[in-house]
């Protein structure tokens, strides 16, 4: 079987020591290609190189919302400029962050919206963040659609299934990863098990967001193994 690890950071710094064994391992694995989206204007460089130095990364160019603090006003006009020359298969990681205190919930739209507005334009699906901000990303989705279907997933979804319906309905998946593992995500347990297939996505979030078997460690591309047997176990 061949997986595709729909949201891995392998651009992070927790990489840098030892990247290509990570990437040897996941390959070991199976898992024969990578999503790598960006958080702040200023890695983007780093994530074209590190994406370009191995068959099967694949960079999304974005503007996540947990780094407002890195964005400025003008790198909407350079992310357009990436998405021309570069060609990247999606846009992000983007979307809204209503759990970190501090975070403006205005910037984050400005930017969020912007995004939005570039996948509209060039065709492309987005990779979203939305953490204790579903409803918010779906208002903003059929906001920006604008009569035309925009695609893309709400990764390292942790929403109700009625918030997942919404978004297939919107033409978007869901992505699930380390958090379904865990015995004690009922909800997000109950929604892998029962979801339509079309809509889910695999996914790490390394070196983020470890699975039960390995909590409290570096994550990495090769545990979508482990993400793939629970999900293939909870649907019998």
């Amino acid at each position: 079987m061949q997986l595709v690890d729909s949201h891995c950071h392998l651009d992070a710094a927790e990489f840098d020591a030892d990247r290509e064994q990570v990437i040897a391992r996941a390959r070991a694995a199976g898992v024969r290609r990578q999503v790598v989206p960006a958080t702040a204007a200023a890695g983007w460089p780093k994530l074209r190189e590190v994406c370009r130095a191995e068959p099967g990364l694949h960079p999304a160019y974005g503007l996540h919302p947990t780094f407002l603090a890195e964005h400025r006003p003008g790198h909407l006009t350079e992310l357009e400029a990436w998405i021309v020359r570069e060609r990247p298969p999606a846009i992000g990681e983007c979307g809204l962050d209503f759990f970190v205190e501090g975070l403006d919930q205005v910037a984050q739209a400005h930017y969020f919206d912007g995004q939005l507005q570039l996948a509209r334009e060039h065709g492309l699906p987005v990779v979203v963040h939305a953490r204790r901000a579903v409803d918010a990303v779906i208002a903003a989705i059929r906001r920006a659609g604008n009569g035309s279907r925009l695609s893309g997933v709400v990764h390292s979804f942790s929403g109700s299934p009625e918030q997942a319906r919404q978004l297939w309905q919107l033409g978007f998946m869901v992505g699930l990863g380390g958090p379904l593992t865990y015995e004690r995500a009922q909800r997000l347990r109950r929604l892998a098990a029962d979801m339509p297939l079309e809509f889910l996505l695999l996914e790490t979030d390394a070196p983020d967001q470890p699975d039960a078997d390995i909590r409290g460690q570096r994550n990495e591309p090769a545990r979508l193994r482990r993400v793939l047997d629970v999900v293939a176990e909870l649907r019998g």
